[in-house]
């Protein structure tokens, strides 16, 4: 049995050794437009993919709190490197869920083998004998050129005239998609978050993962992984896995304000930063920000858990509330990181500077369709008068 509190130790060990390290090969990496090799291998080293992967496949299975303070803590040094690591690492859990043949394809043979994905159900199906036929071309699959499977989002139309269509995730192996190398983007750069096309790919029964048993917590899967872990809303999951690298990010953000503005004194009217009250309070207002959101994560999940481990499940109204937390972060960290650059002079215009990338690089995962507040502050007013809610990726 694997001492889980000394893996937990480890882990946020080896994170933090790791966020000078990630920051010296930012710049590299965003002109490459991927991670190095070597912070894909730190990162395996590390155990950083293995941290919600089950037992069973050589995982940790440790809790989501555990996953999120390590990709935070690696956001500090490089937002692409955590956002890579948070969608990647998280596909190990949804692997989970799906009927367990499923994982033996993907790690009989290798347990450290990867996924990404595009959760847009943009894709073709055809039902056949079996499984489905799927085609399409989807966007953003972060990590996708590190990665030897991909997860694809597509309806599956009705089986009877009227019936509703049924969200899925399709898992489709690399000998059947082309990774499609688009990434031209002014920040995360490094995530290589391209597009995957895929014709007319059969695709098993087994490999696909039908959102309703997610949004259930009765998925296929939990007939072998049967831990509270992945007894977790899958909604709930992924979100996070998008939006909590800014957390990390605006808190490198702040730590690179104080060392650049400590001792600076103004070219133009002699006065010192660190009596600059524009500068103090876009400071403090950015820390405050750091704790709110990572207190609400932290709280969350800690609900969560509780829940699954005494099997009582969460009440939608909690469930919307949670999805608009998540969607609220990097919303607030761009205004935040935002205020950080604009009061710590123009040498923050230049893209090396780490608050330009940070800058970058938060609004860049605001734009993510998960970190826009507005529709899902819609959904929690109108649950809380009492209307049902229109949004079931929770």
């Amino acid at each position: 049995m694997l001492n889980q509190d000394l893996i937990r130790q480890r882990l946020s060990q080896r994170a933090r050794e790791l966020v000078p390290i990630l920051r010296e090969r930012a710049l590299n990496a965003a002109q490459a437009g991927q991670l190095p090799e070597e912070t894909l291998k730190d990162f395996h080293d590390a155990g950083f993919f293995r941290i919600l992967q089950p037992s069973r496949w050589e995982g940790y299975e440790l809790e989501p709190k555990d996953f999120f303070e390590v990709q935070m803590t690696l956001a500090e040094g490089c937002m692409s490197s955590a956002w890579v690591l948070g969608v990647v690492a998280i596909h190990n859990w949804q692997l989970a869920l799906f009927d367990d043949r499923a994982a033996q394809d993907v790690w009989g043979a290798d347990s450290s083998v990867l996924i990404s994905s595009s959760y847009m159900p943009v894709g073709k199906v055809e039902r056949v004998e079996n499984g489905f036929k799927l085609s399409g071309r989807w966007g953003f699959s972060s990590g996708s050129k590190h990665c030897d499977w991909v997860f694809l989002g597509a309806l599956v139309p009705p089986e009877e005239a009227g019936g509703a269509p049924d969200y899925r995730t399709f898992l489709v192996p690399r000998s059947d998609y082309q990774v499609l190398d688009n990434w031209n983007v002014m920040g995360l750069e490094a995530t290589g978050s391209h597009d995957i096309l895929v014709e007319n790919a059969f695709v098993p029964e087994y490999r696909t993962h039908r959102a309703f048993d997610g949004f259930m917590q009765d998925s296929p899967g939990n007939a072998v992984n049967t831990a509270p872990l992945f007894r977790l809303p899958f909604g709930q999951i992924f979100v996070r896995a998008v939006s909590s690298s800014a957390i990390g990010a605006l808190q490198g953000a702040v730590d690179q304000f104080v060392e650049h503005n400590r001792a600076r004194v103004g070219v133009n009217d002699g006065r010192k930063m660190v009596q600059d009250p524009a500068a103090q309070s876009s400071l403090a207002n950015a820390m405050v920000c750091v704790d709110e959101c990572k207190t609400v994560l932290l709280r969350n999940f800690a609900l969560m858990m509780q829940r699954a481990q005494s099997a009582e499940p969460l009440s939608m109204p909690e469930r919307v509330k949670m999805r608009y937390d998540s969607a609220l972060v990097a919303d607030k960290c761009a205004k935040a990181v935002a205020d950080l650059m604009f009061n710590s002079g123009a040498s923050t215009i230049f893209r090396s500077h780490t608050i330009n990338r940070a800058f970058r690089d938060i609004y860049t995962g605001r734009a993510h369709v998960a970190n826009n507040p507005a529709k899902y502050a819609w959904n929690l007013g109108g649950v809380s008068m009492g209307q049902d809610s229109n949004d079931f990726f929770l």
